[in-house]
């Protein structure tokens, strides 16, 4: 189906002709609505398929970029060595969902899902500045990246502390305003408006998590203000209980890292292990993300390339048994069967909804920090006797 990327050729194809006033920016499916990003990389797009008609080229890059997708994903999964190996089956062949996304529809989320794990993979190397600027560049893309934000500024200021995370973030900061140059010169309200339009209203009848909800409470102010405040909520206690690994205040992280107290072994980020900085750096920035997708204001079909390839290891970070592999499998494909349904339905929102509260359950519990043991040291009486034993 090419209707979303006839708009989006449309869009573009007016930048092409020197329009750089954004609210004048418009396809079929209605006003330009992403930053300034997307409109170069899809400009890009519309010259190397002859102005966009070539849909069959632009099926071709997209498989490619799917194919790319899946070698970064793989290299965060292989650091942290976290996923059996029989979950990457499910991850490239079971999604019938995520290959539309990606190949036969050509929206915009896949690419900016491929910038966001090239920036993981880079954090993962330790080249923050270099994967701030990517991150930036997939926000430019489009805004569903900033859910990894919280996530991200909490790692920045546990590595840097305060001062030392100002110029990283002055980096993602930077590459906005150069980006978004051209029609900031032009009309800058428009373009803040149209691109960064936090409050958007979306259709009750695209929803994939509401659906059970009458129509009424699903566009009510009221109803967006309570996810905005479970969000937050939720963030705060991952922050305070999970993603806080020491005994000392969460305020510490603003301080300078040299002048902390070094944490004990037994203190290591919960969840993960303790030599595994890898696993750390990935459990912060996709529960984050999950996070925001629970409390999200409305799923439509294409969000579920946000967080499906994150699902594995969020299932699999915390210890798993042999009998709870299953469980854990079965879980992923109630999720896809969720956004198989179309249109949605009462029963299949609801289920959606289960699931992801079945992962918050046991991410909560299975990263839980393991109680440090108090048990006295022995006596002097019985230390011999072993040693006589011996």
């Amino acid at each position: 189906t090419e209707i979303d990327w006839k708009a989006y050729m449309q869009e573009v194809e007016g930048f092409a002709n020197g329009t750089l006033d954004y609210t004048q920016l418009k396809g079929d499916t209605g006003p330009l609505v992403y930053p300034a990003g997307f409109v170069y990389i899809f400009l890009g797009l519309y010259y190397a398929t002859g102005r966009g008609s070539d849909i069959r080229l632009a099926q071709y890059l997209f498989a490619g970029l799917y194919l790319l997708n899946l070698l970064l994903v793989f290299r965060i999964y292989c650091r942290t060595n976290k996923v059996p190996p029989y979950v990457f089956f499910f991850m490239c062949c079971a999604s019938y969902r995520i290959h539309s996304i990606f190949v036969l529809r050509l929206f915009n989320d896949p690419v900016a899902m491929a910038i966001l794990f090239l920036a993981i993979n880079l954090f993962l190397e330790e080249r923050w500045s270099w994967g701030c600027l990517l991150f930036s560049l997939a926000v430019s893309v489009k805004m569903n990246v900033l859910l990894f934000a919280p996530g991200l500024l909490f790692l920045l200021l546990q590595r840097f502390g305060l001062l030392g995370c100002i110029p990283k973030l002055c980096i993602c900061a930077l590459l906005q305003v150069v980006l978004g140059l051209p029609f900031l010169l032009v009309n800058p309200v428009g373009y803040l408006a149209r691109s960064f339009d936090l409050g958007r209203q979306f259709q009750f009848k695209w929803t994939v998590n509401w659906r059970f909800l009458p129509e009424e409470i699903f566009q009510n102010r009221v109803f967006h203000a309570a996810l905005l405040l479970a969000h937050l909520a939720g963030l705060g206690l991952f922050a305070l209980h999970r993603w806080h690994s020491s005994k000392e205040k969460i305020l510490t992280l603003l301080k300078d890292p040299a002048k902390r107290k070094p944490t004990s072994p037994r203190l290591t980020p919960p969840g993960v292990c303790p030599l595994n900085a890898s696993a750390w750096i990935v459990f912060v920035l996709f529960s984050s993300n999950f996070l925001g997708v629970c409390c999200s204001r409305s799923l439509h079909y294409q969000f579920y390339v946000w967080y499906f390839h994150t699902l594995p290891y969020l299932l699999w970070c915390t210890p798993t048994t042999k009998l709870a592999h299953m469980p854990k499998v079965l879980l992923l494909g109630v999720i896809e069967l969720c956004w198989n349904t179309y249109p949605s339905t009462v029963c299949s929102s609801l289920s959606l909804h289960i699931c992801h509260g079945l992962i918050l359950l046991q991410l909560w519990y299975g990263t839980a920090p393991t109680p440090v043991s108090h048990t006295p040291p022995p006596s002097r009486k019985s230390t011999a006797m072993s040693k006589k034993a011996q």
